[in-house]
Parts: structure tokens; sequence; C-alpha cells
């Protein structure tokens, strides 16, 4: 399904059919690509623009599969994802960038960033990860050759804003297939050992009560990086920033756009 004219809002050097911007911005002084989770959606940050300054621009990922890609075929290979992401920045290279992964997220934004230091000498402004472990620490899970109610039952336990939907069988047998091409992307990305440095700084973020992520896994990201590395430790779980958008995008605005 391709998106109207009408959605796509005024030009802009981004790719339409990637990217979805909530609120565009004519001249931004920074980007902050936003990166879903698995099974998640460009719309998991609509709302983010509202507390972000008024200069900036959120353009959310738009993996194929859901939305109003959901006719096309998940991408279930990390490195076929990250090219093809990185691939469809080119044209936005002309501002700053920045990037925001949540849970698989941030490893796909990781994968991206170092594609477009490597590719184009291009350093991002901050890379921010949340809520998943660094490349160093990334074991498999094998949930996505699990049973459907095994499965479902892990993406419950994390919460999320779509897990509810997945009690009703409608809902269910059109979310699982995505959902399970993402899970399998994840249990099959093998990163680089040792992963390379890129020069960008590393954010990590994670809740207090995450059932799968520590703090010596979000910790780790430091070895990614040769800048700054600062690790947040905010209250919740898995989902922590959806109880605390507001003041989390409010500070990252911030933090993105200081100095």
């Amino acid at each position: 399904m391709t998106v109207s004219r009408a959605a796509r809002g005024p030009h802009s050097a981004l790719d339409p059919e990637w990217f979805r911007r909530p609120r565009p911005v004519s001249e931004p002084r920074l980007r902050l690509v936003c990166f879903p989770h698995a099974g998640g959606a460009a719309s998991f940050f609509r709302d983010w623009p509202r507390w972000l300054p008024a200069d900036v621009e959120l353009a959310a990922v738009c993996y194929p599969g859901r939305e109003d890609r959901i006719g096309l075929p998940a991408v279930e290979v990390m490195d076929e994802l990250a090219d093809r992401i990185a691939e469809a920045l080119v044209p936005a290279l002309d501002r700053p960038l920045a990037f925001f992964g949540h849970s698989m997220g941030a490893s796909v934004a990781h994968e991206v960033a170092m594609r477009i230091e490597r590719r184009h000498g291009r350093v991002l402004r901050r890379l921010v990860v949340s809520s998943r472990s660094a490349p160093s620490r990334l074991r498999p899970s094998g949930l996505s050759r699990a049973s459907d109610e095994v499965l479902v039952r892990d993406v419950q336990e994390l919460g999320g804003t779509f897990s509810a939907a997945l009690d009703h069988p409608d809902l269910r047998e059109l979310l699982l297939p995505t959902i399970r091409a993402d899970y399998r992307l994840i249990d099959d990305y093998r990163p680089a050992e040792p992963s390379p440095r890129i020069a960008v700084p590393v954010t990590a973020l994670l809740g207090d009560r995450d059932p799968h992520v520590g703090e010596a896994d979000m910790r780790a990201w430091a070895e990614v990086t040769e800048g700054d590395f600062g690790l947040r430790v905010l209250p919740g779980d898995h989902f922590y920033l959806l109880e605390q958008a507001p003041s989390l995008v409010t500070e990252l605005g911030r933090l993105l756009t200081s100095g």
C-alpha cells in the first residue's frame, strides 16, 4: 500500500516509503530518526514531536510488513534491513542526524549508524539505544521458532501497545507473522566480534524492571563507541518509555540540541 501525498506532508529529502514524519519541519536543524521494536511500527513515535524543539524533525522508520506497508513481506535479515534503511537515508545527510532505537530497533539503529559512518563519513549527533543488550551480550532466544503460544506469551510479558491485541484471534492472525519475522531477525543476527567502534556518542536507556535486559547488558554499549557514553536507568519495565514519554523526549531534545 502506498502513502498518499497528504499523509507524506511537505517535500522532504526522506523517502516517504521508509519514514513517517508526524510533524514535518521545512528547515530542521536536526532530524531524529526513530527505530521501532520487534512487531512495532512508526506510529509508536507519533506523539513524540509535541515534546521536541520546534526545529527538530522526527522521522520514524516504517519497516515493511506493518501499518500501510502490511502488504510487503517483513525483512528477516539484519544486513538487508540495515542496508535498505541506510540507503534510504542518504538524501537526508544534508542535515545532522541522531538515532533512537528501542529494543530490536536499537540493534537496527546501531547497524545503520555504522553504515552511514563507514560509507559516507558522517558521524551522528548521538545514538540512543533503549532496552536492548549491547552486541557483545546478545544471545539468541530461539523464540522465533517456538510455538505461537510461547511467542505470544513473551510479547505479552514485555508489554507494549499491541500486546493486548494478541488476545483477539483475528488481530493475532494479522500481527503474528510480522512479530515472528522480527524475532527471527533478532535470533539470526550475529554482530561482528569485536564490534567496530564508531565515533558517534552513545546514550543507553533502561527500565529498572525490564525482564530481559540488565544494567550490565546496557553498560556494555560503551564498547561500540569512541565517543562519550552514558547510561540512565529509569523506573519501569521493557516499555518504560510509554509512561515517561513527555519528560524523556523533552530531555532527549535538550541533549540533542545542546552545544
